[in-house]
């Protein structure tokens, strides 16, 4: 597991060509798979502002390392916009109020996001339900 502030600021690196890419700015989550979708990157060559995360090989604690720099280059059509998850009130589909994301844990093989942290306790990535420029929706708790 590692933590979305973990990785924010590692440098992203190519396997095949040992190239740099840039570093990765944020990452964005696909809600309806529950997982990353990609990695936002500045400092990088202007075409490349995104890279999907199957291209991605492997993510430690130094760097992100990507299959080839051809890996990383778009489609960059494909990939879902990016809606900030850090930083932004948590809400049921109800509307009810669960504080703010602090960071937010995944799994670094597969990108399944493992556990939203709040300013009001933990939630698990299954109950992602969307992510807005407004708030991100999640499941309320089963009574």
């Amino acid at each position: 597991m590692m933590m979305f502030t973990q990785v924010q600021g590692l440098p992203v690196i190519t396997a095949d060509e040992a190239e740099p890419l840039g570093r990765v700015e944020s990452l964005t989550i696909d809600a309806h798979t529950s997982g990353i979708a990609c990695l936002r990157l500045s400092g990088a060559p202007r075409h490349i502002t995104a890279i999907a995360w199957h291209a991605v090989e492997a993510v430690g604690r130094d760097a992100v390392i990507v299959r080839s720099r051809a890996a990383a280059d778009p489609g960059q059509d494909s990939l879902p916009a990016h809606q900030e998850a850090l930083g932004r009130r948590v809400l049921t589909e109800h509307g009810a109020a669960h504080g703010t994301v602090r960071d937010i844990a995944f799994d670094n093989t597969t990108g399944h996001i493992h556990t939203l942290y709040t300013a009001l306790g933990d939630i698990s990535g299954d109950r992602l339900l969307g992510i807005g420029s407004y708030a991100v929706v999640v499941r309320a708790e089963a009574s």
